[in-house]
């Protein structure tokens, strides 16, 4: 998948990365970054279009999102931004950094479901 990246975001989203949240340095350490040996490559602190998402599995379009205090805050432009990348194909998966980080095996199980569904459509598409 090839998208159009706004390049001024380059240097935030290494900033992003180097300053993630607890829920993100879980999700990404123990979860994300693992699955990548068994072949759902995942990045994070991703940009696209004129967005910086949390995690994405390009090949699946899925974004994961944590979210944390700032969310609340921001939730009119949280909505935004997910509806316009829903618009090109993407679908996203909602944790707060509490279940991240209380309850991550829950959070896994859902992402696990999610990548699985995912990967039958693809399957399924390819057939038809």
């Amino acid at each position: 998948m090839k998208s159009s990246t706004n390049r001024n975001l380059k240097h935030l989203a290494r900033k992003l990365r180097k300053q993630g949240t607890k829920g993100e340095a879980i999700l990404w350490r123990d979860v994300l970054k693992a699955r990548q040996m068994i072949g759902d490559q995942f990045n994070r602190q991703f940009i696209i279009e004129n967005y910086i998402v949390d995690f994405v599995c390009r090949d699946l379009k899925l974004i994961i999102e944590i979210d944390g205090y700032s969310h609340f805050v921001k939730s009119e432009e949280d909505y935004q931004r997910q509806t316009e990348l829903e618009t090109q194909g993407f679908q996203f998966l909602r944790f707060s950094e509490a279940m991240v980080v209380y309850r991550i095996d829950e959070v896994v199980t859902e992402i696990d479901y999610a990548v699985e569904c995912l990967e039958n459509q693809i399957d399924t598409d390819i057939y038809q």
